[in-house]
């Protein structure tokens, strides 16, 4: 496929980055197409790594209460999630850079629109990646032979879509990791089955959000031959987020009555699960207002899902404190 070259948006913007951002209003001129490569234009992905980093941490310190190194540990997977994410987006966008001068949406992206090459971007991508290294050797080791085990799911990704209409499980693999390795940096112990029913509970939503934000690009995907849950699911597709809905409460609930079991007070025990509760209305809310056909409303929608992780996180993390 030969690369088309796109016009950038004004002042190199990106089309479907929000308007007025930090880095468009506030971040050096030198620095900002990284910082776009990068998606800290739009930090929704950030959230959506991060979020289940915190899920494992909170269900971990629900069982035997917060410590003072958990802070750290918070704060740590904040910084390593906005960080690897950064470098994901920048080895996505390198792969992918013919597949999104094709695409409406995407062709505004630093790499085709000529804001960054790839030898910058790759450069880019190891120098994020380092300093994410530095911050998870601050872990238990065994957080950190879980966190660098993750690599390879992280690099097959941007591949996925090219031989498989299941890509967004694909990334539910390397999104959700962060529960065990939260869970692990707490514990200092290999994650239980509590942790890996949280991790899949990840996974179930994964799948819903990242379908929705699919339908954005199904036209384009059909015609340069990308495969996505949204193309494969097609009208059928509410049926099939409310099966992601089911799997992701039940998995989660799981998690916690087999983290908490009889050990726990029952107050600590109802406020856990109210987590999947909060989880499970939130994406019922979202497909009660979804139109696949409208783009607009998939990537509202979309972007909506910070808060629908966030509520799981707060519930786990008031259990600790009782």
């Amino acid at each position: 496929m030969t690369p088309r070259t796109q016009k950038p948006e004004p002042d190199g913007q990106v089309s479907d980055a929000v308007r007025g951002n930090w880095v468009d209003r506030l971040a050096p001129e030198f620095a900002r197409p990284y910082l776009r490569l990068s998606r800290a234009d739009r930090p929704i992905g950030t959230w959506l790594l991060l979020l289940p980093c915190w899920w494992g941490l909170a269900l971990a310190a629900a069982v035997d209460g917060w410590r003072l190194a958990d802070i750290w540990i918070a704060a740590g997977c904040a910084l390593g999630a906005w960080l690897m994410r950064g470098a994901g987006c920048t080895w996505n966008d390198i792969t992918d850079r013919e597949f999104d001068a094709a695409v409406a949406r995407t062709r505004s992206r630093p790499i085709p629109s000529g804001q960054v090459s790839v030898k910058q971007a790759i450069g880019w991508m190891f120098a994020q990646m380092a300093v994410a290294g530095l911050i998870l050797l601050s872990f238990d080791w065994t957080a950190v032979i879980l966190g660098v085990s993750s690599l390879g799911i992280v690099a097959l990704y941007p591949f996925a879509k090219r031989f498989t209409w299941w890509p967004q499980a694909v990334l539910g693999l390397a999104f959700n990791w962060g529960a065990i390795v939260a869970w692990s940096a707490h514990t200092g112990t290999w994650p239980g089955l509590p942790a890996w029913l949280l991790y899949a509970a990840g996974i179930a939503w994964t799948l819903f959000y990242d379908t929705i934000y699919a339908h954005q690009d199904k036209e384009d995907d059909v015609l340069i031959g990308v495969k996505s849950t949204a193309r494969l699911f097609g009208a059928e597709t509410g049926k099939w987020l409310a099966r992601f809905l089911v799997a992701a409460v039940c998995l989660m609930g799981l998690a916690v009555v087999l983290a908490l079991g009889s050990s726990s007070g029952v107050l600590t025990l109802i406020v856990a699960l109210a987590a999947p509760w909060a989880l499970g209305w939130h994406l019922f809310w979202q497909m009660t207002r979804l139109d696949i056909d409208n783009p607009d409303t998939c990537l509202r929608l979309f972007r909506a899902n910070r808060d629908a992780g966030l509520l799981p996180a707060l519930f786990l993390a008031c259990a600790g404190f009782l």
